[in-house]
């Protein structure tokens, strides 16, 4: 946020309606002008464990950068936590980055063999480490220049001194749109941040663009090379909130699309639908719709758990399925029962849903999943397991329906998928479901550096969300 008098207040709700997209930790910088240092409040946990009134009373300033963080590389501890800052011979610099670096492996160990320590473990922290390099040309002294260095999926918040910067990455992976509330500047992962604190959306930032805002206004510049862009879809599918707006397309209506394309593909015969709260709502009512068959919310999600998708261990994943969603038995007793969900990526959570129905008396289950089966890794901003981990490779259609101890399972196919949307296929990143990549890259060097590096896997992307 630029401009705003409650910048810091703002951005803490702004966080709050974009939690959904990281639960490790929340951050926020400010910058009061002048040459004040920033400030800054960030700990692990959500938004309402992070601040309270006197840290945001402490957060001085008009401007404003604010993050919560999924983590997918690094490892979940606070020195990961964003936003990142610095001081820096260009001044103090603080970012919010959401995407990943394919190239982060050379670039960290270039940056390191010039003097650059690290503190982190996450590709972030490289960003920082390019716009602090001081430049010899007129060139390099502009910070953009720096980031014509990067390879991957970034949408990135960058704050100066006297400025606030907004980039997207030239195919556009992930979503970065711009507001505007009464004079100030706005900047979000998503339009449901908008709505929250009452800002009006402007436009989404386009792919390669960098928007700078500071005293003069608003200017737009586009420093990368021309790609093609390559939005990912399951942001549509999964990712997003529901009531933002993606590329002009509502999240909800195109869920709703899905679930009617997938009736049409996989009809069954059966005596209600039920949703897997929260995601698989929108698709199990189009489902519903398109067949003429009752929507029973027949599972009760407890709020209180989080997204067991992008929590950090498969421990932690087990003990969310369990708690996450209750059933309640009357509405499938003796029941022929379609469940709808999103999408089954490990099959934790189907395996135990079919589980619950079987046990609460259902005559039938039928899984039904709005998207195709993922068989590839995201190297782009998702954290999906190694492609040996992935359901859908381990099991043919006859396996899996018997590992699920479903009656039938059926996907929606890439072509119904991208219907849903509205929107031109070559648009759109499918790497996941169809291992065709937009950018090439070597991942056997980066796994390689970074487990030597840092015991760890694999360097994967830090998607968190910026505001």
């Amino acid at each position: 946020m630029y401009g705003h008098p409650n910048a810091a207040l703002l951005s803490y709700y702004g966080l709050f309606a974009l939690q959904h997209r990281g639960q490790e930790s929340a951050g926020i910088v400010t910058h009061a002008g002048s040459k004040t240092p920033f400030q800054s409040v960030k700990r692990m946990g959500l938004v309402s464990q992070v601040f309270n009134e006197k840290d945001i009373d402490q957060l001085k300033g008009s401007y404003a950068i604010g993050h919560v963080r999924y983590s997918t590389t690094g490892s979940s501890n606070l020195l990961n936590a964003q936003p990142l800052s610095a001081d820096t011979s260009r001044g103090q610099i603080a970012i919010a980055h959401n995407g990943n670096l394919i190239n982060a492996a050379r670039l960290r160990a270039e940056l390191e063999m010039k003097g650059s320590i690290f503190q982190a473990t996450s590709d972030s922290e490289i960003i920082l480490h390019l716009l602090a390099q001081p430049g010899a040309s007129s060139e390099t002294k502009n910070p953009l220049a720096a980031l014509r260095e990067l390879e991957g999926a970034f949408s990135i918040v960058i704050m100066g001194e006297k400025e606030i910067i907004g980039v997207r990455d030239p195919h556009g992976f992930r979503p970065l749109s711009l507001g505007k509330l009464d004079d100030a500047w706005v900047l979000a992962s998503e339009t449901c941040a908008f709505d929250l604190i009452g800002a009006r959306f402007v436009r989404d930032v386009e792919p390669g663009e960098a928007l700078i805002i500071n005293e003069s206004g608003l200017r737009s510049e586009f420093p990368f090379k021309s790609s093609q862009e390559s939005f990912c879809i399951f942001e549509y599918v999964y990712f997003a909130r529901p009531d933002s707006n993606l590329r002009n397309i509502n999240v909800s209506q195109a869920r709703v699309r899905m679930g009617q394309e997938l009736a049409r593909l996989h009809p069954v015969e059966a005596d209600i639908i039920v949703p897997i709260p929260d995601s698989g709502i929108y698709a199990a009512l189009g489902f519903s719709e398109e067949l003429n068959i009752p929507y029973e919310p027949a599972f009760v999600r407890n709020h209180y758990i989080g997204r067991t998708f992008i929590q950090p261990t498969q421990l932690v994943r087990d003990f969310s399925v369990r708690v996450k969603l209750n059933l309640i038995n009357s509405y499938v007793e003796g029941k022929r029962v379609v469940v709808v969900d999103d999408s089954i990526v490990r099959g934790t959570t189907a395996k135990n849903r079919v589980i619950n129905l079987r046990e609460a008396g259902a005559k039938e289950v039928h899984l039904r999943i709005s998207c195709p089966p993922h068989r590839y890794a995201c190297y782009y901003g998702i954290d999906f397991p190694d492609p040996e981990k992935l359901l859908a490779n381990q099991y043919s259609q006859e396996e899996l329906c018997a590992y699920l101890g479903a009656d039938s399972v059926g996907y929606l196919d890439v072509e119904g998928m991208v219907r849903a949307t509205r929107l031109p296929k070559e648009s759109f990143c499918l790497a996941c479901f169809t291992g065709d990549y937009p950018i090439p890259f070597d991942a056997s060097f980066n796994k390689l550096i970074m487990e030597r590096r840092h015991n760890q896997a694999h360097l994967l992307p830090d998607d968190a969300v910026l505001f």
